[in-house]
């Protein structure tokens, strides 16, 4: 799984969606399911990933799974269900890996309460995605702090796939630090997420 895909073909990027959690931190609605403008907040997440060109876009469920499957009905993607959610990020990352094809090069993992991803700046992070010159991981930084998604070369899987517990791929990330490419974007939405839903 280590191996970077070979061929002259452009890179097949796929995006991963963390759409699994308890949402403990919104009370007892869950936040993903909040209207923002007029549409629940994880499929504004998907349609971001969607209009990007990431594909497959994989949508990792699991609490309320059925409700967030419906809530990204007629979309172009795939969903894989996370039975181990109540772990926390790390079992959803899991269950993404282990859902992308072969083929796939790389991955962007996208948070499903941050909803204000421009897709401008997910095109930014794959144009600058070059593993074999040294960019295996691209993340979005504003204002001099860096957000998220955060992409990850094929490279990583593995390290990706023994995560546990209830953290994200920061570990990953601080132990390669001399492969991130910090990509400067004009989004403050790298940084906004949602933890209680709007009213």
């Amino acid at each position: 799984m280590s191996d970077e895909p070979h061929s002259d073909a452009p890179a097949l990027l796929s995006a991963l969606i963390l759409a699994a959690g308890l949402s403990r931190r919104a009370g007892p609605a869950n936040k993903l399911l909040a209207d923002i403008d007029g549409r629940p907040m994880v499929r504004r997440v998907a349609e971001t990933a969607i209009a990007a060109g990431f594909a497959p876009v994989v949508a990792v469920t699991g609490f309320e799974a059925d409700k967030v499957s419906d809530a990204l009905a007629a979309l172009p993607i795939e969903i894989a269900v996370n039975p181990e959610f109540e772990e926390g990020m790390a079992a959803s990352i899991r269950a993404g890996i282990r859902a992308l094809p072969a083929e796939v090069a790389g991955v962007l993992i996208c948070l499903g309460d941050m909803p204000w991803v421009s897709a401008d700046t997910l095109i930014g992070l794959a144009a600058r995605f070059a593993p074999a010159e040294g960019r295996s991981i691209c993340r979005p930084v504003y204002d001099g702090r860096p957000g998220n998604p955060v992409l990850f070369a094929r490279r990583y899987f593995p390290e990706l796939l023994d995560l546990a517990g209830d953290r994200g791929a920061k570990a990953v990330l601080q132990a390669h630090v001399g492969d991130v490419c910090d990509c400067p974007v004009d989004d403050p939405g790298v940084l906004r997420d949602l933890d209680k839903p709007q009213t």
